[in-house]
């Protein structure tokens, strides 16, 4: 099994309800972290070319760059949590990629030392 790893970081804010409280608005410098795995390689010994999934992250994180995640879908009805972030991403991905290639996780970092992970099984 082989495994790519592919990073972005975006800035965007937003304000989470927690315990039916909602926070006050505030930005991060999102990173982003996508983790896909093949089973073989192609004739020229890639897993998947590294443009073609930076260029389908690209496009995923596009509607989120400079922008209140609270008003942009899917965030615009679902809380904008670290973990609902990642997962958003993760299925995203997941209709961009090559074939070829699966995703396996992507992790979420809004601040330093306190990331979500979602991993596809």
């Amino acid at each position: 099994m082989f495994e790519l790893e592919v990073r972005r970081i975006f800035s965007a804010a937003h304000a989470i309800v927690i315990r039916g409280e909602r926070e006050a608005i505030h930005g991060h410098d999102w990173q982003v972290e996508v983790v896909v795995s093949a089973a073989s390689l192609d004739q020229d010994g890639l897993a998947c070319d590294f443009h073609a999934l930076e260029a389908s992250l690209d496009n995923v994180l596009r509607p989120f760059c400079s922008r209140n995640l609270n008003e942009t879908p899917p965030f615009d009805v679902v809380n904008p949590t670290a973990e609902a972030v990642a997962k958003h991403i993760a299925t995203e991905m997941a209709t961009r990629i090559p074939s070829q290639v699966s995703i396996r996780s992507v992790r979420v970092t809004e601040a330093p030392g306190c990331s979500a992970r979602y991993v596809l099984s």
